[in-house]
């Protein structure tokens, strides 16, 4: 069982972490002892600023400014480089919004962005200019979300997407999963999610509890790029949900510098392993504004899936690929 931490008012202790979130750069390199003049560091927008759990700073190695896990979350001066097809919309996600909120991209299932917040701001993440305010399906928008699910009895999957769904509480997921499950031909319900990896105590009473009751098959994808983002309590949360249920899979964006070596990735799919999670994707960088210093070259891409291939079972093998707009489904890059 985790630990269970006492909050005041009554907040889940998940709250009363993340409210204790880091958010600043200079308090994120003092915590890890690094003197800021080392690093070529960006100034904070407004609209994507600096913000890292206190359990996920704690795995980072102090005095090293190559962390795998600091460079994911520290904003630098490289986010202002602007390239060519790189923008604020990647995945032309605006033109699959079949309501605000609602996106029916691929056939058989849709997407709902439930909120834009996130536990962490992951500098390379694709929907960090996404419009939430206007595609928000948890206000008077959820009906016409659900009547269009309703009409296409085609869909049988519903994905809870964000930003980060697992940002809303408890109160407001179950009656959400249960509208769900009242609809016909839903059969599965997928929460794409990095919470349970940077802030495992979310993984509580109270969300498995509406987990265990939905009467629907949860699929929960997770997102880990690094094998030092797991730690015990991570490993703890990943039991308790499979514990509930829930078929628990993960998805990787393949970042320069962080984790583009074969023996990071090969590494990454055993603790996964280990946690009871099965490696599901690797993505190649959408080509978001801001994350062109993330971006590994397709040819080094299959190259390290061929070596994650021989040196790996075909279950441990994560599946190489790129997703472009206006594409059936995500495409699988081959291992040259």
């Amino acid at each position: 069982m985790i630990p269970r931490i006492h909050s005041p008012e009554h907040r889940p202790a998940w709250q009363t972490l993340l409210q204790a979130s880091v958010k600043s750069s200079d308090e994120l390199l003092r915590l890890l002892e690094i003197d800021p003049a080392t690093l070529n560091i960006r100034p904070l927008a407004s609209d994507f600023p600096l913000r890292v759990p206190p359990g996920f700073v704690d795995r980072m190695v102090r005095g090293d400014t190559n962390d795998p896990l600091l460079r994911q979350v520290l904003p630098v001066q490289e986010e202002s480089r602007e390239a060519a097809g790189y923008g604020c919309d990647p995945l032309d996600e605006h033109a699959s919004m079949a309501t605000p909120g609602l996106l029916h991209k691929y056939h058989g299932r849709a997407l709902l962005t439930l909120t834009g917040s996130c536990a962490i701001h992951c500098r390379y993440c694709f929907r960090r200019h996404f419009p939430y305010s206007a595609a928000n399906p948890t206000s008077s928008n959820r009906a016409r979300a659900l009547a269009y699910l309703r009409q296409h009895p085609d869909i049988t999957e519903i994905i809870l997407s964000g930003g980060d769904p697992l940002m809303l509480q408890d109160s407001r997921l179950r009656p959400l999963a249960m509208q769900l499950a009242d609809i016909p031909q839903l059969q599965t319900l997928r929460l794409h999610t990095r919470l349970p990896i940077v802030l495992p105590e979310r993984i509580d009473d109270g969300l498995l509890s509406w987990v265990q009751d939905v009467p629907l098959q949860v699929v929960m994808v997770v997102h880990c790029n690094h094998p030092n983002e797991i730690d015990a309590a991570v490993q703890q949360a990943m039991q308790r949900l499979a514990q509930a249920g829930v078929t628990l899979l993960n998805q990787s964006v393949l970042l320069r510098d962080v984790n583009d070596d074969a023996a990071t990735l090969v590494r990454l799919s055993r603790v996964l392993f280990s946690a009871g999670v099965l490696p599901y994707y690797l993505h190649q960088l959408d080509r978001v504004q801001g994350a062109t210093h993330f971006e590994v070259d397709t040819a080094t891409a299959c190259n390290l899936a061929r070596k994650l291939s021989a040196a790996l079972p075909g279950y441990l093998v994560p599946r190489l690929v790129r997703e472009l707009p206006g594409s059936p489904g995500k495409m699988p890059l081959e291992p040259t």
